[in-house]
Formats: structure tokens, C-alpha cells, sequence
């Protein structure tokens, strides 16, 4: 075991994220800040998954102890921020009425149907027409090209990310990072995420490589495939110990992960030891969501919700329901910016995600030159992880209602504001090609160095086109479930 460090998952590296996490829901956690501490424990890894050398036994043991104190403090947040569905809706005064509501409402199967995880399941399916395959396809390239973006700058500092722009005379953003022509001192001072600039900058770029954020989505398209739209929580858990290597799973997904190992069940899953339940992950799993209810954004929240729950507790989970009824109401027809009224109309309004998305909505409204946007919310929301779901969310608001959804526009705003760049990227990117409709009216110069090819290790889809990817999501989306 010696010089092995598992990220995301060690005792040591977990109190002190679920430390920060209590002070930003308001857990009095002094006492149990100070035992730590005082017992030679460090702070949570700024960056990385986690810190440099092992901790002792003793401390990992204290660590243990510490994160179970931890989870019996009473939260003051918990009335403004449930997590469960019927406290989420009661919490929304504008929680839409979607196309089926009026069908489904009081219905015998609506009021008996619970899923595994012991709440309330899905509202009846219908047959209403799905998104057509010209959409889908640009939603998908716009996802994939948005986080490929993102990927070369992902965990640098705002300062950064500005600085190797302008060096290489791309800022205010407009197109792919390069390394060609930047200064070596600037290239040291802010060096490219490791992992990606070999397949990412503009001159390395072969194809779509894999990335987390194509993975969840290509993994709820085979939810869709074996369970349709009536699927449960636990089968979500069925598909990921099925399909996703436990590797390819970071923060609140590796946790999840590895507490349905230990044969926890959802949603415990979500809140045993689990310090990154309101971080971004549940986030980047929303577009399907979305796409599977075109115009009905309710309905499209509600199957977040259930998702979302495996790994996601609060504003972790307000950020995947906002995400999918953004996205269901771009399918729809709607504006950008009715899509985002429409995001805030399924998130309790008084919650921390509702406040920072609104103030991301409003600044954008304010300030023509976006860089005052984005040190607007970094000056607000810059406490929170640089991976939590309340800025980043915020971020991509903002990116969108700048832009006013032009796909160009929307991407690069989202990428310059720092953060997670690869997923705000991604997200930003999946709504402004859902609301250009098409992949012919996306620029060339972002979609050709694709070149129709994803590289995954979700099995069977290696490899596979976008433009094929858009008709197994089609058909999975407006399909019964395939039964053994």
C-alpha cells in the first residue's frame, strides 16, 4: 500500500472538505474543527483529490470518528434546502405545470408508484413525439465541444486562464487554447492540466477524448435503453456497477460509488461520509433528463431529482433539476432565457444555488463587458470550492443570458469564468446547440476537429459518431424499455 493514494475517499482528506462543507450550511462545527486540528490533521487538498502523504492510523481512525460527529449536526439550512421531492416542490411557488400534469394529477398509478429508493417515482409515461435526431445531434456536439474547451485550463486560477489567453491573442475568448507562441515563464506559472492538454489544445485536437462529462450522459442513455423513463434510483446504481469503471468516477460519484460497494442503498449512498454531495457531478448527468421531456421542464426535474439522489444531496441536487428543466424548455422552444426563468422555477427560491443563479442572471443583465460578470460572482461565491455546484451553476447562467444563447457566445463566457471549465463548458454548450437546433448551424471551426469520433470506456460506444449517438438517444428517449 505504500505510496498508493486513493483520491476522493480517504478519511483524512474527507474532514476537512465536510468541515467547509459545514460552515457553508451552517453546522456549528468548531469543536470538531479544533479536535482535529489540534490533532495534527490538515485541511482538505485546495486542488487535488487528495493530500500528499497517507495519514497516520491514528488520525485516519480520528478522521472516521470526527465525519460521523459531523453527520448528526443539525443543519439550519435543512427547511430552506430538502432534498426530497414533495419538500422541493412545496418549497417552489412557481413549480411548473407541464403538458401532463393536468393527465397525471390524482391518477391511481401517480399516487401509488414509490421507487426503490422509498420516494415518490415517476409520473406516467406518454407518447408525445421526442426531440428529432438533427437536435439531439446538436446538443451532443454542443456538449462535447464546450468541454473540450474547457479541458486544457480545468483547475487553474481565474488569473490564469486570462493570462494564457492573452499571451496567445485569444481574449475575450473566441476559439481553442493554444500553447504556440506562449511565452515560456507564463507557461510555467500556469501550467496546462496535465491530462488534457495532449488531446485538447487547438494544435493536439484528434477527435472527442474522453471525458466524465460525455461518460454520465452515455451511461443514462443506456438507463433509458434497459428501464425507460420509469426507471428508479437504484437501478441507476444497477447501470454504474454494471457499465462505469469505479476509476472514471471523481468526488461524490466515487464516494456513491464505493458506499453501494460497502451495500449501502440510495439514498444513503448520497450522505454517508460523502463531503461533495453538493458538488457538480449530478450537474453534468442532467442533459438526458431534459432531452427526454421536451417543453415539460417539471417533468424533466423529477427525473433529475431521482437520478441525482444516488450521489447528491440539497443544492447538489437543485443544480441537476435546474439543469434539466433549462434544458426541457430549450427543447421546447423557449428562449434562453425563458429557459432559465423556467430552471429557477423548479428550485426552492430561497435556497443558496436559487440566490447565486440569480445573481449570475442579473449581473449578466447589468455589465456589458463579461469579465465584470465573472469577478461579480467570483467576488460573491469565490469561497465555495472551485467544483461545488452553487458558483459554477451560477457561472453558467451567467454565460448563457450574456450571450443571449448564441453557441459561440455561451461557451467561451462559460470557460473564461474559471471554475470547473470542462463541465460549465459542457453544460453551456449542450443548451446553446439544443437552441440552435441544428449541427449544421454550428461554426465549423468548433465542430470539424471532432471529427465525429468520442472515445469513452463506457462499453459499446468507443469510437462511436455524434451523429449516431443522437439516433440511439432518439430512440431511447421515446421508447418503451427493452425487457431481458
Amino acid at each position: 500500500m505504500s505510496g498508493l493514494r486513493l483520491t476522493w475517499v480517504q478519511p483524512e482528506d474527507l474532514i476537512g472538505h465536510e468541515l467547509r462543507q459545514a460552515s457553508e450550511d451552517g453546522r456549528d462545527a468548531a469543536w470538531i474543527a479544533y479536535r482535529w486540528r489540534s490533532a495534527g490533521g490538515h485541511r482538505a487538498p485546495e486542488r487535488a483529490g487528495a493530500s500528499r502523504e497517507p495519514a497516520p492510523p491514528r488520525l485516519r481512525a480520528l478522521a472516521e470518528r470526527l465525519l460521523d460527529e459531523l453527520s448528526l449536526l443539525p443543519s439550519p439550512a435543512a427547511e430552506s434546502e430538502p432534498t426530497e421531492l414533495p419538500a422541493i416542490r412545496g418549497a417552489c411557488p412557481s413549480w411548473p405545470e407541464g403538458p401532463r400534469a393536468h393527465a397525471s394529477h390524482g391518477s391511481a398509478s401517480h399516487a401509488s408508484h414509490h421507487n426503490d429508493a422509498g420516494g415518490p417515482g415517476p409520473r406516467p409515461q406518454d407518447t408525445r413525439p421526442g426531440l428529432s435526431v438533427a437536435r439531439l445531434h446538436a446538443a451532443w456536439l454542443g456538449r462535447a465541444v464546450g468541454c473540450l474547451l474547457g479541458k486544457p485550463v480545468e483547475k487553474l486560477p481565474l488569473q490564469g486562464i486570462r493570462a494564457l489567453a492573452r499571451a496567445t491573442g485569444n481574449w475575450p475568448l473566441r476559439t481553442w487554447f493554444t500553447a504556440r507562441g506562449l511565452p515560456p515563464g507564463l507557461a510555467h506559472a500556469y501550467p496546462w492540466n496535465r491530462r488534457s492538454a495532449p488531446t485538447s489544445l487547438a494544435e493536439n485536437i484528434d477527435g472527442m477524448p474522453e471525458d466524465d462529462d460525455l461518460n454520465y450522459p452515455l451511461l443514462n442513455v443506456l438507463l433509458l435503453q434497459r428501464h425507460g423513463r420509469g426507471f428508479t434510483t437504484a437501478q441507476v446504481a444497477g447501470v454504474w456497477l454494471d457499465e462505469l469503471p469505479a476509476g472514471r468516477t471523481f468526488t461524490a460519484e466515487r464516494v456513491a460509488y464505493r458506499n453501494l460497494l460497502s451495500g449501502m442503498e440510495p439514498p444513503y449512498t448520497a450522505r454517508y461520509h460523502n463531503p461533495f454531495r453538493e458538488w457538480i457531478g449530478a450537474v453534468i448527468r442532467a442533459d438526458v433528463h431534459g432531452w427526454t421531456h421536451p417543453g415539460d421542464p417539471a417533468a424533466a426535474a423529477e427525473q433529475a431529482h431521482r437520478e441525482a439522489t444516488l450521489t447528491h444531496t440539497g443544492n447538489g441536487v437543485y443544480g441537476a433539476m435546474f439543469t434539466a428543466a433549462v434544458i426541457a424548455a430549450a427543447a421546447g422552444g423557449t428562449d434562453v432565457h425563458g429557459c432559465l426563468r423556467a430552471g429557477l422555477s423548479v428550485v426552492p427560491p430561497r435556497s443558496r444555488l436559487a440566490g447565486a443563479v440569480r445573481l449570475g442572471i442579473e449581473s449578466a443583465r447589468a455589465h456589458a463587458d463579461f469579465e465584470t460578470v465573472v469577478d461579480t460572482l467570483h467576488a460573491g461565491l469565490g469561497h465555495y470550492h472551485w467544483v461545488h455546484a452553487v458558483p459554477n451553476t451560477a457561472l453558467v447562467a451567467a454565460a448563457l443570458a450574456h450571450a443571449d444563447g448564441d453557441f459561440g457566445g455561451s461557451i467561451c463566457r462559460a470557460v473564461s469564468g474559471g471554475w470547473d471549465t470542462d463541465s460549465n463548458g459542457a453544460t453551456a454548450g449542450s443548451v446553446a446547440g439544443l437552441l440552435a437546433g441544428h449541427p449544421a448551424r454550428l461554426p465549423e471551426h468548433w465542430t470539424a476537429p471532432l471529427k465525429n469520433r468520442l472515445a469513452t470506456s463506457v462499453g459499446g460506444f468507443d469510437g462511436i459518431g455524434f451523429d449516431v449517438l443522437a439516433e440511439l438517444t432518439r430512440t431511447a428517449t421515446t421508447r418503451e424499455a427493452l425487457r431481458p
